[in-house]
């Protein structure tokens, strides 16, 4: 049984990570916390999330020190801010904690990419050099051997997941690049009140344009240069990303068609569409991935969806946590 503490569980994708890791049955949480700073310090989380109450009763206990809980744990979640976790992680890891980390605090090796994206200097580079990308379907053997997992962001994973079979099998053609417009509910933002992202405010918008931080990440770990946009939409939770893309000559929809079956006919987590593509609808509260293509001429579009807060957060963090720790991959994920 492995001992468990969730750091940052009252957020939205916090809450779903509790979720989860209640009923899987080699984990135990030890104990939630949140910043000492934070409103919710000393609530009960089923104050909070009223679908809790009687199933997870935990107080939300305030932390100022990793010190204070690492002796008593043997996993660790950062559902926190990027600095926050930067700041964390070090000391829960040299305790001898397995660390997911959901923010972005460890995605690119490359510290310069923190300071023009995320707007703090990285300060760990022995972790950053030691740490694993959780990109489940894709990462497995790197996963199943590191101390730290740094799981990937919501667009990311939606953008990954769609393209890397294509690349991995020489589809694309290099003179066009892959473009991304990929829309986001607004539980993306988090739960953090703002007016930018209040859902009365919000209708349709593209935002990030050629900088948003997910851009990098993307050509980082995927390998060529893309275009990425993402848009906020005025729903909850989602992603549906749509990529445009272009063939080399002679590459045919059966070639793609065995590209996708070739990467992940033995993956659980993701969903192929023969006919049609993929909705937000069909993947909302859902642990998938799903994904679609359409390909004309030499032209092809490529859709994926996927829930910002399970795939393209919590359910891969636990997914993560079931490769890593040997257990069934889909584990508590149904």
């Amino acid at each position: 049984m492995l001992n468990t503490l969730i750091v940052g569980a009252s957020g939205y994708a916090g809450v779903e990570l509790v979720t989860y890791l209640n009923r899987h049955p080699q984990v135990n949480i030890t104990a939630l916390a949140v910043s000492a700073q934070s409103p919710d310090a000393g609530k009960l989380l089923s104050e909070l999330h009223p679908q809790l109450k009687g199933i997870v009763d935990l107080p939300l206990q305030p932390m100022s020190r990793a010190e204070d809980f690492a002796d008593k744990v043997d996993v660790v979640f950062l559902a926190t801010a990027h600095e926050v976790s930067h700041d964390l992680a070090p000391a829960f890891l040299a305790a001898g904690c397995v660390v997911f980390d959901l923010s972005g605090a460890f995605r690119v090796n490359d510290p310069s990419f923190y300071s023009r994206y995320y707007g703090f200097a990285h300060q760990q580079q022995t972790w950053l050099d030691k740490a694993a990308y959780g990109l489940a379907e894709w990462q497995h053997n790197s996963i199943k051997e590191a101390q730290l997992i740094a799981v990937p962001g919501c667009y990311p994973t939606a953008a990954q997941l769609a393209l890397k079979p294509l690349v991995e099998a020489g589809l694309l053609n290099d003179a066009q690049w892959p473009v991304i417009n990929a829309t986001s509910g607004v539980s993306g933002a988090g739960r953090k009140a703002s007016v930018s992202t209040s859902f009365c405010e919000v209708s349709l918008q593209p935002y990030g344009i050629f900088n948003h931080r997910h851009h990098p990440e993307i050509t980082a770990h995927l390998g060529i240069p893309v275009i990425f946009t993402p848009h906020l939409g005025n729903f909850p939770r989602g992603i549906l990303a749509t990529i445009t893309c272009r063939l080399k000559a002679g590459i045919s929809a059966e070639d793609v068609a065995e590209a996708f079956h070739n990467a992940y006919h033995d993956k659980p987590l993701i969903r192929l569409y023969d006919k049609g593509v993929p909705s937000i609808k069909a993947v909302a509260g859902l642990p998938f991935c799903d994904i679609g293509f359409a390909v004309q001429g030499e032209h092809l579009i490529v859709v994926s969806a996927e829930d910002n807060l399970l795939k393209g957060a919590s359910s891969q963090a636990v997914q993560c946590l079931n490769i890593r720790f040997g257990f069934p991959e889909t584990e508590s994920l149904f």
